[in-house]
């Protein structure tokens, strides 16, 4: 791992996911997890602070950046939120089938190499009735903004981690065998970069 993947990334990436209107989503979706929670990409941990720890039974987070490890475990201190974190990435989850009530996945399926085969492990490990809570950037409804998504990727992927600026969320969710129920807009910033997508979604 280079220098700036090691000591500069995970400090660019919790500013840039820690913005107020990133924040305002974090806020309105995690406290709907319940039960046995899984989180994907965990990063530093800011979704922590918003769990409802009376809903949740058990915690755990996956995420390969071991780099990032350490914030997480300071905010799950803050938070008081006993978490279980796991250094690898989700498209193979050392899990059992059907072992979790509720999955978590925000700003994450941007940068998950092989985002296809990771939600398919996110099904997977669903219980039955068991709700997917997302919410990811991604491409854009206005052709304008997709071209200069298609222009700013070759720059922005290495500079922010491997992120991809116009994965088609609610084509991968349906590929992977999941009903969603999305919500869509421009949030405020670049365009580029600031089309949402969040909701949940559960086993077709």
């Amino acid at each position: 791992m280079n220098p700036y993947d090691r000591h500069i990334l995970p400090y660019l990436i919790d500013f840039a996911c820690g913005l107020a209107m990133v924040q305002a989503q974090r806020r309105q979706l995690v406290p709907q997890a319940q039960g046995r929670v899984l989180e994907i990409g965990m990063g530093t941990g800011l979704n922590l602070p918003f769990y409802d720890r009376t809903r949740i039974t058990r915690l755990v987070g996956v995420d390969p950046a071991l780099q990032m490890h350490h914030l997480a475990q300071k905010r799950s201190r803050e938070a008081g939120i006993t978490v279980e974190l796991m250094g690898l990435s989700a498209e193979q989850l050392p899990t059992e089938d059907a072992s979790f009530d509720t999955v978590v996945c925000t700003y994450t399926l941007c940068s998950i190499p092989d985002a296809a085969q990771a939600l398919r492990e996110m099904r997977r490990v669903l219980v039955p009735g068991g709700k997917l809570l997302f919410c990811e950037h991604g491409r854009a409804p206005d052709e304008g903004v997709r071209r200069w998504q298609d222009r700013l990727q070759p720059l922005w992927g290495p500079l922010a981690g491997g992120c991809q600026l116009g994965r088609d969320i609610p084509a991968l969710l349906e590929d992977a065998g999941f009903v969603a129920h999305t919500q869509s807009a421009y949030l405020a910033g670049p365009r580029p970069m600031t089309f949402h997508y969040w909701g949940h979604a559960q086993a077709a």
